[in-house]
């Protein structure tokens, strides 16, 4: 596993209660970043295990019953989501930002409309983060 540094909540005090982000610097460019999290390991590293790789419009699904659907994709930009926790709940968006920044890559996830705890959403979408740099390791 590489040395990536720990991500960590951005708090600027202008984020809305139902919104949690969390950003991370990967030790990995950004092509390579990107590249990964355009395979299905990479978006099961991002979503959780068992997620696809979709078109926009189409419905992903991971084995915790997460679920949603694939919004946008701008190559080495920005990838959009819809999100549900479970079959129940309501939707809410995922963004996944990347910025080069020299040879590594500045990762921001940001989850908006959150309903529930918004602190196991941090803790999830930070371990999404070091498991997407984990997977460019290999």
């Amino acid at each position: 596993m590489s040395e990536t540094q720990a991500a960590e909540v951005v708090d600027e005090g202008s984020t809305a209660p139902d919104t949690v982000e969390v950003s991370a610097v990967l030790t990995h460019d950004i092509s390579h970043v990107w590249h990964v999290l355009s395979t299905n390991d990479g978006v099961a590293a991002f979503l959780g295990e068992g997620a696809k790789l979709g078109n926009k419009g189409e419905h992903w699904q991971a084995a915790d019953g997460t679920h949603g659907v694939w919004r946008s994709y701008h190559p080495m930009e920005q990838v959009r989501l819809s999100w549900h926790a479970d079959a129940d709940a309501p939707r809410s968006l995922v963004d996944l930002h990347l910025a080069p920044q020299g040879e590594q890559t500045f990762v921001s996830i940001r989850h908006e409309q959150v309903s529930g705890d918004v602190g196991t959403l941090e803790q999830r979408w930070t371990e999404a983060l070091a498991r997407l740099d984990a997977a460019a390791d290999y």
